[in-house]
């Protein structure tokens, strides 16, 4: 594999900036990150390839941990042909890693596309897949948002271990709502497995959310949106998630799914190393023609969102991750932060130890864009995926 050098940039680090650096990729790690001037001091190997940057920045690549699909492939067609593309397509938004998100589905018919979904990694052209999201099937029916009821089920042990058995232990996390009988139980089983547990879709009060602290469940989903909403009586969901620094959530920063004035109140009341930037995006996330299908149902876009045609309920986000830091950024967030949300943050929650920094030895995963948001390349395990230069 050829040595990339990226000079002549700004580096988020995933700790801070550092600007007028250089980035040596070799290998498929970050061999070295150093100045200009040690640049001009450096003997680098003669095959190099170097890349001026053109003052832009050099950021770890995105990390989407809550996506169900993009350019008109996605999870809900249980294909991996389908995932595969979302990997190919993802790098053009700065994404090099994501959990494809499933809806649940009826119990064969889940444990098909996760199976489906599964056998999708390891043939990434793009986008590597670090592992599967589940969105249910243990939700609360009281917080459905576009979760069809059918769909949902009471914990089962027995179920969860096929849905194991069907993704070949690739399952990283699984939104659950904590006020579910049975749910200490399954914590338990997913902890030994190493899934991480995010509170979402629930009805939960707050003592049902502190139960499912104390069980594990430290992450939630889509913060805001699908939860019990805080009251001065009683927390509930919402409150819970912004009472305890040690609860981490997602947060879907389109401007639209949470009002831009509330992340003011995030950056206030939870450390910036709990907010992880997702999207939550559906199939026809910048597809260019309609008919529009998400989670088997025809949807519309319009006011920034994706709205089911039968009911008008919102059905999820067109954002995607390129356009999430940059909202960030206009919400108050500072550029170093807004990349953290998107990178070393879901790095840090899933625990994927390598990724989400540009550090001598961590996976060679970086996005290059301009200071209006433009990518310009994108470097996946220290191949060129993208570039413009």
């Amino acid at each position: 594999m050829r040595p990339i050098c990226l000079h002549n940039g700004t580096v988020m680090t995933g700790f801070a900036a550092m600007e007028h650096c250089a980035v040596l990729l070799q290998d498929g790690m970050v061999g070295d990150v150093f100045s200009k001037k040690r640049l001009e001091q450096r003997h680098l190997p003669p095959d190099t390839l170097l890349i001026d940057v053109n003052e832009a920045c050099i950021a770890p690549g995105f990390i989407d941990t809550h996506i169900h699909g993009f350019g008109g492939y996605g999870t809900d067609d249980a294909s991996t042909d389908s995932v595969i593309e979302m990997s190919r397509l993802l790098t053009q938004c700065g994404v090099t890693a994501f959990n494809p998100t499933l809806y649940p589905s009826q119990p064969e018919e889940m444990l098909r596309a996760v199976a489906s979904v599964a056998a999708a990694i390891g043939r990434e052209p793009g986008a590597r897949i670090m592992g599967l999201h589940l969105e249910g099937p243990f939700l609360s029916p009281e917080r459905l948002g576009v979760q069809r009821l059918e769909t949902l089920r009471s914990v089962d042990l027995s179920y969860m271990e096929q849905l194991w058995e069907a993704a070949e232990g690739h399952i990283v996390n699984m939104t659950v709502a904590p006020e579910i009988k049975g749910m200490r139980e399954l914590a338990l089983f997913c902890i030994k497995k190493g899934i991480v547990l995010q509170a979402g879709h629930t009805n939960a009060k707050y003592e049902n959310m502190v139960e499912g602290m104390q069980a594990g469940i430290l992450h939630s989903t889509h913060l805001f949106n699908a939860m019990s909403r805080m009251d001065h009586r009683n927390p509930n969901a919402v409150g819970a998630i912004l009472i305890h620094p040690e609860m981490s959530c997602e947060i879907i920063a389109d401007g639209f799914h949470v009002h831009p004035d509330l992340f003011k109140l995030l950056l206030r009341d939870k450390p910036v190393d709990k907010i992880v930037l997702v999207t939550d995006s559906l199939k026809p996330t910048e597809q260019a023609e309609g008919p529009f299908f998400a989670n088997g149902e025809e949807v519309l876009f319009y006011g920034g969102l994706f709205h089911r045609k039968a009911d008008d309920v919102i059905a999820g986000s067109g954002l995607t991750m390129i356009r999430g830091v940059k909202n960030l950024t206009s919400f108050g967030f500072s550029m170093e932060d807004a990349v953290k949300t998107a990178s070393s943050n879901p790095a840090q929650v899933m625990r994927y130890r390598r990724k989400g920094t540009i550090i001598p030895g961590s996976d060679a995963d970086i996005v290059i864009f301009d200071w209006n948001f433009t990518v310009l390349a994108v470097i996946v395990g220290g191949e060129l995926k993208r570039s413009v230069f």
